[in-house]
């Protein structure tokens, strides 16, 4: 079961390895990025997200079909928050379970890696000065093109 959500809800890291577990799984990894409280000495206060909204959701199916090719998996789910993501809240989850550790440990690290280059999600940094920044992640598949143009 694959299953890939984009939400204004707060993510809940426990309800999300519910949906992943299984009783024939031995291990359930996740990764959860949470909006920290500075970048480059600047206080943040939050994050915003914008998404192509149809196309991050196929891409993010694709990120899944690439770990089943990859490792021996059960479950995947793929959360990304859109909108406001306060400081201390999880702006994406990802939780993979498999029979064994290492599958499921290798196939989020890929994941998340897979995400930040291929997903249609921007964020735009909101600083205590009341200033704001869109940030781009440097692993875009588009940006590195750009570059080398």
């Amino acid at each position: 079961m694959d299953i890939v959500r984009l939400t204004a809800d707060p993510l809940s890291l426990d309800a999300i390895c519910r949906e992943v577990g299984s009783d024939d799984c031995g291990a359930i990894s996740t990764f959860s990025g949470t909006t920290r409280n500075s970048f480059d000495d600047r206080e943040v206060v939050r994050l915003e997200y914008e998404a192509y909204e149809e196309m991050a959701l196929s891409e993010m199916k694709k990120v899944c079909f690439s770990l089943r090719e990859k490792w021996s998996v059960k479950h995947i789910a793929i959360y990304h928050r859109l909108g406001l993501v306060p400081v201390g809240e999880s702006s994406v989850v990802i939780a993979v379970s498999s029979c064994h550790r290492r599958d499921s440990l290798e196939a989020v690290a890929f994941a998340i890696e897979q995400l930040k280059a291929r997903v249609p999600i921007w964020k735009r940094e909101v600083y205590g000065s009341g200033d704001a920044q869109w940030k781009q992640n440097a692993e875009c598949h588009w940006t590195q093109h750009a570059k080398g143009s």
